[in-house]
C-alpha cells in the first residue's frame, strides 16, 4: 500500500505517549495525530496497540560475506524485522575484512538484493589502509571501525603511530572495540599456567577483565579529545568505563558518545552457571555491580544508545571447550523484548528505552530522515502489544545459527508487525516483503 492511514494506535515517540491516527504515503510520515478522514485510502487499526518508531542498531554481525555458515544478511535481517529493528549497521569482520571501499561495496550489492531491512556497513581499519578511509564517502558509510583489542585476521589496529594518525585525520565517526591486548593476553596466560586446558566460562571475564576494558576506552578518549575526534565506543560493559563519560551536553553535540549492549544489561556473571559459551562474548559479561552501573549510566545519559553486538556462532563452535569457542550470541530478534524484561522490573521507563534505541542513534550517527515518529521522515515504525508475550521458541528464530541463549525464557510483549519505508515486512511471525534502504547520513 503506498498510502494507507494507522488507525487506534498509542505512540510512544519523544519521551511521550499519545493516541492518533497517522498517514503514510510514499514510505514517509504525511501526517501525525488526531483523526484523519479519508475515505479512499485504506485503513491499518492497530486496535490499541503500542506504536514505535522503527528501531536501529548501530552494531551487528551478519558474517557475510565469508562466514555464511554461522548466518548472512538475509537470515539475519529477517531475524532484526522479527525484533522490530528497522535498520543496522554492520561490522568488518567478515572474510574477507571489509578494509578497502571496493570490499565494503560488495557488502552493499549484496544487502540491496537480500535485506528485510535499511542497512549501512562499518569500513574497516587495519595498520596501513589510511588512505582507504580518507577516500570513503561518509554521507553514505556509518562510520570507521577501529579494532583496538583482539579480533580476527588484520583487523587489530595495534600500532601506537598508526592509532594517532587515524584518530588525527579521520574524516567521520570511528566506532571502537576497546580491550586491551596486552591485558588480556597477559591474564590468559596466568590462567593457562593454573589450570591449563580446563578454563572454565566463567573465568571469561577475569581474563577480558575490567582492567582491560578500561585502559583501551581512556586511550580511545585521549587520543579523541587530543585529535578532536568524533568517537563512539561501543558495548561499555563495566562500572569503571562509565566514569569516563559525560551529560553536560545534548548528544547532538558530543564528540564523544558510547554505547550500551543489551546482553550486558539482561545477563551477569551468574548466568555463566547455566548458559556458559553460549553467552560468551568479547567484551565479557561482567559483575552485577557493572550490569546496575551501566543501566544507571543509560539513565544518566552518560552512556548514550543501546544495542545488540548480535554475533551468531553455530551450536558446533560454541559446545566447543572454552580457548575454542568463539565469542558473540545471537540477539536481535528479542532486544526490544528483552529491554521491556527491564521495564516490567521498573528499572527503566520505555519512553527512555525508545529514546536510547530509535532516537539516539540516528542522532548519534546522524541518520537522514529517520529514528522518530516525525512528519516527512521514512515511515519505520513497529507494531508492538504489550499485553502479551513473547516465549522465546527455536522454531520461531529466523537465525541461520538456529540457536538463542533466551530459548524456554518468556518475555514481555509481542512484535505484531514492523514497517520498513512504509511497507509491512513482517506480521505475526512471517517475513511478508523486503523493503530495506541504504541509510544515509546527514554530514
Amino acid at each position: 500500500m503506498e498510502s494507507y492511514i494507522v488507525r487506534n494506535a498509542r505512540i510512544i515517540n519523544e519521551g511521550n505517549i499519545t493516541e492518533g491516527d497517522l498517514l503514510i504515503r510514499n514510505g514517509r510520515f504525511e501526517k501525525i495525530g488526531g483523526i484523519i478522514n479519508d475515505d479512499n485510502l485504506p485503513e491499518i487499526d492497530f486496535k490499541g496497540n503500542v506504536l514505535i518508531p522503527g528501531i536501529i542498531d548501530d552494531q551487528v554481525h551478519f558474517r557475510e560475506p565469508g562466514l555464511t555458515h554461522k548466518a548472512n544478511i538475509r537470515t539475519e535481517s529477517m531475524a532484526a524485522a522479527a525484533g522490530g529493528v528497522t535498520s543496522f549497521m554492520e561490522m568488518p569482520n567478515t572474510n574477507p575484512p571489509a578494509t578497502t571501499i571496493e570490499l565494503l561495496e560488495q557488502k552493499y550489492a549484496i544487502a540491496a538484493e537480500t535485506s528485510v531491512v535499511n542497512y549501512s556497513f562499518f569500513l574497516g581499519t587495519t595498520n596501513n589502509n589510511l588512505d582507504e578511509l580518507l577516500k570513503a564517502n561518509y554521507k553514505e558509510i556509518c562510520g570507521i571501525k577501529i579494532f583496538m583489542g583482539s579480533s580476527t585476521g588484520n583487523l587489530l589496529v595495534d600500532n601506537e603511530q598508526t592509532l594517532d594518525k587515524i584518530f588525527a585525520n579521520a574524516p567521520a565517526l570511528i566506532a571502537t572495540h576497546c580491550e586491551d591486548e596486552k591485558t588480556i593476553l597477559d591474564n590468559l596466560h596466568r590462567y593457562k599456567e593454573k589450570y591449563g586446558e580446563n578454563i572454565t566460562p566463567e573465568m571469561h571475564p577475569l581474563i577480558r577483565n575490567a582492567e582491560g576494558c578500561y585502559i583501551s576506552s581512556s586511550k580511545a578518549i585521549s587520543l579523541a579529545k587530543k585529535h578532536n575526534t568524533r568517537l563512539h565506543i561501543l558495548h561499555i560493559s563495566t562500572a569503571i568505563e562509565t566514569e569516563l563519560f559525560e551529560n553536560k551536553i545534548p548528544l547532538a553535540e558530543k564528540r564523544i558518545t558510547s554505547e550500551a549492549c543489551v546482553h550486558h544489561l539482561y545477563f551477569n556473571d551468574n548466568d555463566y552457571k547455566t548458559l556458559g559459551n553460549k553467552i560468551k562474548c568479547n567484551p565479557a559479561i561482567k559483575t552485577s555491580v557493572d550490569q546496575s552501573a551501566v543501566l544507571q549510566a543509560l539513565l544518566d545519559s552518560k552512556i548514550d544508545i543501546i544495542a545488540t553486538d548480535h554475533a551468531p556462532h553455530t551450536e558446533e563452535e560454541k559446545a566447543a571447550p572454552y580457548l575454542k569457542a568463539p565469542s558473540g550470541l545471537p540477539l536481535i530478534q528479542h532486544t526490544f523484548n528483552m529491554m521491556l524484561s527491564l521495564v516490567n522490573e521498573g528499572k527503566i521507563s520505555v519512553t527512555k528505552v525508545v529514546e536510547l534505541m530509535c532516537h539516539a542513534p540516528a542522532i548519534c550517527f546522524k541518520i537522514k530522515d529517520r529514528g522518530f515518529i516525525r512528519e516527512g521522515y521514512m515511515a519505520d515504525f513497529v507494531q508492538v502489544d504489550f499485553d502479551k508475550n513473547t516465549l522465546v521458541d527455536r522454531k520461531d528464530l529466523f537465525y541461520k545459527c538456529g540457536w538463542s541463549p533466551l530459548e524456554g525464557v518468556k518475555l514481555p510483549g509481542k512484535i505484531v508487525g514492523t514497517w520498513v519505508n512504509g511497507t509491512k515486512v513482517f506480521e505475526s511471525g512471517k517475513i511478508c516483503a523486503a523493503n530495506g534502504n541504504r541509510l544515509k547520513f546527514d554530514r
